[in-house]
């Protein structure tokens, strides 16, 4: 089981590096690969907020974490111009939930050669996602069997303000033979919760990685940050960085439980 973990807007290089030492430490000791993400705009949100760095000053930025730590890196893409100078630095390009039924940002960020993490709308069926595999395998065929593709799962819309997360999506997506990723972060948002804003409970964050990781995941996504309630983006919902270890620990010694129990 891999990682994707980091904050979850590029504020600074400051926090940016930092969240990067702690987490790189923390794989290493743990034996968990761990592909670091940031994002360097974040163009969905629901009212008019900071975004982030933008796309060149974020890119140095995680260029930088990728050559002084060795660290693969994911960030997001909303435009299909994004793609190809992005993939310059990233090594997994990732689909913003929102625009997962978008073809011309699929299939450009397949033409890329990168891998493409497609997020599941909170407005999909897990059996539709298909048609996200369908659009990349045009550019790459074989892509998802190879690897290429990822889904990840964040949740579902449940009336106005909430998110509900349905276990059995998991097992849904597997069945299309590429790595399944549980967004434990994005999992636990409250949309629009707050006059505008969207709110979280990351109380809830260990719960839903305990029940992921029991049904089974290829990775988990984990956005994380040394002081959140002070980030531009999900502050609510995204886990404190000093918090990151014991969480880390629980989820590889269910997993290691998990497959012991399998064999």
């Amino acid at each position: 089981m891999f990682l994707v973990a980091g904050p979850c807007a590029i504020e600074n290089r400051e926090i940016v590096m930092q969240t990067a030492e702690t987490l790189n430490r923390l794989c290493y000791d743990l034996g968990i690969t761990l592909y670091f993400k940031a994002s360097f705009d974040k163009a969905n949100r629901t009212s008019v907020s900071e975004r982030g760095v933008g796309m060149d000053a974020g890119l140095r930025i995680l260029d930088e974490v990728k050559t002084q730590f060795g660290l693969p890196i994911l960030t997001d893409i909303h435009e299909s111009y994004q793609c190809e100078p992005v993939a310059q630095v990233a090594d997994v390009l990732q689909i913003p939930a929102f625009l997962c039924r978008q073809t011309d940002l699929l299939q450009a960020a397949a033409a890329t050669g990168r891998i493409v993490n497609v997020k599941k709308g909170q407005f999909m069926a897990p059996w539709d996602m298909n048609g996200a595999i369908e659009k990349i395998e045009q550019v790459v065929p074989g892509a998802a069997k190879e690897g290429h593709i990822w889904l990840t799962e964040r949740g579902s819309s449940f009336g106005y303000g909430r998110l509900v997360v349905d276990m059995t999506s998991l097992v849904e997506m597997r069945r299309f033979g590429c790595p399944i990723i549980f967004d434990a972060t994005h999992s636990v948002q409250q949309p629009s919760s707050q006059t505008g804003i969207t709110g979280g409970n990351r109380a809830m964050v260990p719960y839903l990685i305990r029940a992921a990781v029991a049904v089974g995941v290829d990775g988990l996504f984990i956005e994380t940050h040394p002081d959140p309630d002070r980030a531009i983006s999900d502050a609510a919902n995204q886990v404190r960085l000093s918090d990151m270890e014991k969480l880390l620990r629980e989820a590889k010694s269910l997993e290691d439980t998990i497959q012991q129990l399998r064999v």
